[in-house]
């Protein structure tokens, strides 16, 4: 038979391969997270009809003449080029802008995505479309362990934070120095905690003494009814005071050091730096390394845990699996599992998602070359016909 007519019939499939790809390619322009392939040839082994000859005395060295078998297809690239963004408003919905692929498990295994539509289902779980759970480290007491193994992305509803006890407080302001002995004192609260996050205020009292200190005289007796506790503020001079006495409280530390005693100013204020009441989650936020971080009802805002990401030496080497996901191979090697932002891999983004990266005009164009490479082999083939048909007719 011609050789001819096997390699058109090679050529049919290859760029029907390439069709193939390339209607693939059409078909998911809108898949989030989606990256385009394409179809490489090479050609196939070639029949050697006369071998190289060497050049000797008065001849000439001779090419080798071969004559090719058709085409094959070499291999189905996968280009991880970054795509276009969309803004979805979504707070699970994540961006990867730069490498890297969020990691999932489905039914134990092990995938990677670049599709960052994401919920969380009744358990509380961070899941992607199709069930699968994405994947990262989560927080003890608001701090992360990253850097080991990895486990469910979960959002505790229904959690609670302790309360925490008022151990201290600061008071800062402007104590009026041209106020006299005798006028009416001033009063200042503040709200304090208990270990059971029950909550009281402390109040403090403030009376001008031009008498108040040896050194200088002219200052402020402070004072706590609850306690009994007292403080006598001396002026330094220099528009601070000196502080006597004490303490005001014997379960939180009371800082006056912040007052000054400049004329015609009543700024005095106090306030707890530290206690709160006992909260629940009410809602979270995604930070752009991939931390979830609770709010709580008291205001207190503590991490949860921390989205991971992974790259790969070869990303080219992974095997799509289906629903945007792939799988790691030989090929691929073993993934680099970090934070979003770390060496190596892109930061995250909330309220977007990464589109497909097909390019249509790209695609359309090698939807013509595709068709028309077809068609050139099909004539080969149709030709080839013919002159077998003219071998036939020589016997008749």
């Amino acid at each position: 038979m011609l050789r001819s007519l096997y390699s058109g019939i090679s050529g049919l499939r290859s760029h029907q391969a390439m069709l193939d790809v390339t209607g693939n390619n059409i078909a998911n322009v809108n898949t989030t997270g989606f990256k385009a392939s394409a179809a490489q040839f090479q050609d196939t082994l070639s029949q050697l009809t006369s071998g190289a000859g060497a050049p000797q005395g008065e001849v000439g060295g001779t090419n080798p003449a071969q004559i090719g078998l058709g085409v094959q297809v070499a291999g189905i690239s996968t280009n991880f080029s970054q795509g276009s963004s969309q803004a979805t408003g979504k707070s699970t919905d994540l961006l990867i802008s730069g490498d890297g692929l969020f990691i999932t498990k489905m039914g134990g295994e092990t995938l990677y995505t670049r599709a960052g539509s994401f919920d969380f289902d009744s358990a509380g779980r961070l899941v992607t479309p199709d069930g699968s759970i994405v994947q990262g480290w989560g927080a003890n007491n608001g701090v992360v362990a990253d850097g080991g193994p990895t486990s469910n992305i979960t959002l505790p509803v229904g959690a609670i934070i302790g309360a925490t006890p008022t151990t201290t407080a600061t008071f800062t302001g402007n104590l009026p120095s041209d106020t006299v002995e005798g006028d009416a004192p001033l009063v200042r609260d503040f709200t304090v905690f208990d270990d059971l996050g029950a909550s009281s205020t402390v109040t403090l009292t403030f009376t001008r003494s031009l008498g108040a200190s040896s050194y200088p005289t002219d200052g402020w007796n402070v004072t706590n009814a609850a306690t009994g506790g007292s403080v006598s503020l001396a002026a330094d001079g220099s528009g601070g005071f000196i502080a006597t006495g004490g303490p005001l409280s014997t379960d939180i530390d009371i800082d006056l050091s912040g007052l000054e005693g400049y004329a015609n100013l009543t700024t005095v204020t106090g306030t707890a730096t530290n206690g709160k009441a006992a909260g629940t989650l009410n809602s979270y936020t995604l930070s752009a390394d991939g931390t979830l971080v609770g709010l709580f009802s008291n205001g207190e805002q503590l991490a949860i845990g921390r989205i991971a990401l992974a790259n790969f030496v070869n990303p080219g080497g992974l095997e799509k699996a289906g629903g945007s996901a792939y799988r790691a191979t030989f090929n691929s090697g073993d993934p680099t599992i970090g934070t979003a932002g770390t060496v190596g891999l892109g930061s995250l983004s909330s309220g977007a998602l990464e589109m497909s990266n097909v390019d249509l005009s790209q695609e359309f164009t090698n939807l013509i070359v595709a068709q028309r490479g077809f068609q050139a082999n099909a004539r080969i083939i149709t030709t080839s016909d013919e002159v077998l048909q003219e071998l036939t007719n020589l016997k008749r």
